[in-house]
């Protein structure tokens, strides 16, 4: 079981940049591959990064890819997204999960665990 706890959303300009912070519960934190989902008001759901247990492998969201970057510490139990040239699109309720799962998914069911949302906002 593990708990997650996301921070760091908030307003910023188009192209600037914020990161998002997701502290995680357990002792076991190292085993688990990450990740960021999306969801913006009135759409669905959306991935937006993966890392495996260990950081070495990545994958993210062609629509992200080379403006965000995810990366873990597992001393302290955190997986962070940095996002940079940030577009108005990007505004969403941003999402940390988790999973023992083998592999890196990008579908929604592919993580049993998730936190509570953090808001980002992007004005243009």
């Amino acid at each position: 079981q593990v708990q997650l706890v996301e921070s760091g959303g908030g307003l910023v300009q188009a192209g600037g940049s914020l990161r998002l912070s997701c502290a995680a519960s357990g002792r076991t934190f190292s085993s688990y591959a990450m990740g960021w989902f999306r969801q913006a008001p009135g759409k669905e759901r959306e991935f937006v990064a993966a890392i495996s247990w260990s950081g070495g492998n990545t994958y993210y969201a062609d629509s992200v890819k080379g403006r965000f970057t995810i990366s873990r510490d597992n001393a302290k139990n955190t997986v962070y997204l940095e996002m940079n040239s940030l577009k108005p699109e990007d505004t969403a309720v941003y999402y940390c999960v988790a999973t023992l799962a083998s592999g890196l998914g990008f579908r929604s069911g592919d993580y049993d665990y998730w936190g509570q949302g953090t808001q980002v906002t992007v004005s243009s």
